[in-house]
């Protein structure tokens, strides 16, 4: 490819809503456009490096067994209502209705067709186990699109789904898969890391995510820094502090003029934040949840969604709160009536704490569980954080910011029972098939690879996902000698398979260096009249500081070695 012929050009500025640097460099380098919020289309460079991307998606899934297939967009919506997965992703299903007022839906994921595809297809365990996966364009309405192409409304991604005929199965499918993505991310040149996350709307029993790790990530990893556990925020447990065990004493109120929130209690009545319960109050579904939690704790809004099995939480606003007849600031649950109580177990380790008086102004003293108030659900609904101590070794918890690149779930029979997708097992009874999921958002694996590398010049790409393997760069196209030796070696390299982008423009050495750090081709090749009195060219890493002179007669080999 000439560079004067490519379409899309560099830029030197980008808006500022483009923060990760991934969003920043895509622009800048002329791989992407925005066409309106959370929706993009690629230019050629952007495209080829996807298209790379695929295929060593390709490649590995069909190692593991996979085989490819590609499913519909458009999908009944009938099938959303029947999983009951209209309501679980809510505003996210992209919705619309044809000519004969039919009412479908824009495929965010694939799980009730895929479902429905072997509910036709597989009869028999002799079927069995069986893997598809497709590479497609899936859409979500995103209420926040953010990152360039790590969040956004329209995206590529690869879905996978595994077939067994019982547990046992899909746990050797799902070792398979998590395999090829710790294939696929090497070949990438990534370094993911393997962590437990939250299914979410898509469901199922377990799940885990790949994690890249960069400052400005929308998500955080918990792990311990002394054994293996690790855990997205949404999922990650740890071991609560137990206070030390007294003997219940009589409720006791006290003024608390002035204070709400807890750490306004706690320093007026001179006690840790550990001895007061903290109440929050949210809209689930459109009811009002009254929830409770130590002080010294916050509430991981995931984890009481699942306990509620809720599609839609938030906090409830000031008019449902006092419909629901709470009072702000001074709230507790002795003596509350009429409202859902979710408590965190964490109200279950001590004893005596300070409580609102459900009256503005008051709190009681010395309220204990189950002695002065019940809940209708007690768990785990506590936020993980750096510093609280790992459920597994007791070590101190870390943790890093990072960008999802994969998430694989344990389905197991969630829709093959709601949807009839059944087998005959070798005794001749009726089964539900046993399911696994596999996504990989591929446009947001390209802003990963990019995440990890780059610098402030510009990408730096692995050579296996790089559009182009070379950048041939002529200085001084109006020397005929340059013109004719850079043309000749640009035919060279591109008959012996080389991927080549030639700057053939004429413009400055600044230029063009600039650009080729930008653009992060692998190798850069530069021709200039001082490099022919030696008939040579300079050949340099992207990743190098410095570049070494090699013979015209040696390029190739020279290059063949580098990009291995």
């Amino acid at each position: 490819m000439r560079l004067s012929k490519l379409f899309g050009k560099t830029l030197r500025e980008v808006t500022a809503e483009a923060e990760l640097p991934s969003h920043q460099l895509l622009l800048k380098a002329g791989m992407i456009y925005q066409v309106t919020a959370g929706v993009y289309s690629y230019l050629p460079l952007g495209w080829r490096a996807l298209r790379k991307l695929e295929q060593i998606i390709r490649e590995e899934m069909d190692a593991a067994g996979g085989q490819e297939v590609h499913l519909a967009v458009l999908q009944p919506f009938e099938w959303w209502q029947d999983s009951g997965r209209d309501l679980a992703f809510g505003q996210s299903l992209f919705t619309l209705f044809d000519r004969r007022e039919r009412k479908l839906a824009l495929g965010p994921t694939h799980e009730e067709m895929v479902t429905d595809m072997a509910r036709r297809n597989v009869k028999s365990y002799r079927d069995l186990p069986m893997m598809v996966y497709q590479i497609q364009t899936k859409f979500r309405d995103e209420p926040r699109p953010r990152g360039g192409l790590v969040r956004v409304r329209e995206f590529t991604m690869k879905d996978a789904y595994s077939f067994d005929a019982d547990a046992a199965g899909l746990d050797i499918s799902y070792k398979k898969v998590v395999q090829a993505y710790k294939n696929i991310y090497a070949r990438c040149g990534l370094k993911a890391m393997l962590i437990e996350a939250d299914s979410g709307a898509i469901g199922g029993k377990d799940s885990h995510e790949f994690m890249v790790a960069t400052e400005i990530g929308e998500d955080e990893i918990i792990y311990c820094g002394k054994c293996a556990c690790a855990a997205n925020a949404e999922r990650a447990g740890f071991v609560k502090e137990k206070l030390p065990d007294e003997k219940p004493l009589p409720l006791l109120e006290v003024a608390t003029p002035g204070a709400k929130t807890i750490e306004e209690v706690a320093n007026l009545l001179g006690i840790p934040k550990n001895r007061t319960i903290k109440a929050v109050f949210y809209s689930a579904d459109g009811e009002p949840v009254f929830v409770i939690i130590r002080g010294d704790l916050d509430v991981n809004e995931v984890k009481l969604k699942n306990a509620l099995k809720v599609s839609e939480l938030r906090l409830a606003n000031d008019e449902e709160v006092k419909a629901a007849g709470l009072v702000a600031g001074s709230a507790s649950a002795i003596g509350l009536k009429g409202v859902k109580i979710v408590a965190d177990d964490s109200i279950t380790t001590g004893h005596n704490f300070v409580v609102g008086a459900n009256r503005n102004g008051y709190h009681l003293k010395n309220a204990n569980y189950p002695r002065d108030f019940k809940a209708d659900i007690i768990t785990d609904i506590a936020q993980a954080k750096a510093g609280y101590h790992c459920a597994q070794c007791g070590s101190r918890l870390l943790s890093e910011r990072g960008i999802e690149i994969g998430h694989v779930f344990k389905l197991g029979t969630v829709f093959s029972e709601k949807q009839g997708a059944l087998y005959i097992d070798r005794d001749g009874v009726q089964k539900p098939l046993v399911m696994g999921c596999y996504g990989i958002g591929v446009g947001r694996l390209l802003a990963a690879v990019i995440e990890q590398n780059h610098d402030d010049k510009g990408i730096i790409w692995p050579v296996s996902v790089a559009p182009y393997t070379v950048y041939l760069c002529a200085l001084g196209m109006d020397d005929e000698a340059v013109a004719s030796a850079a043309e000749k070696l640009y035919r060279e390299l591109c008959a012996s398979g080389i991927e080549v982008i030639y700057d053939d423009r004429n413009e400055s050495p600044g230029v063009k260096f600039n650009d080729a750090d930008l653009l992060g081709i692998p190798v850069r090749l530069t021709l200039s009249k001082r490099t022919l009195k030696s008939i040579s060219a300079e050949v340099k890493l992207r990743r190098d500081k410095d570049a070494v002179l090699v013979p015209l007669s040696q390029i190739e080999v020279k290059l063949q070695t580098l990009l291995k």
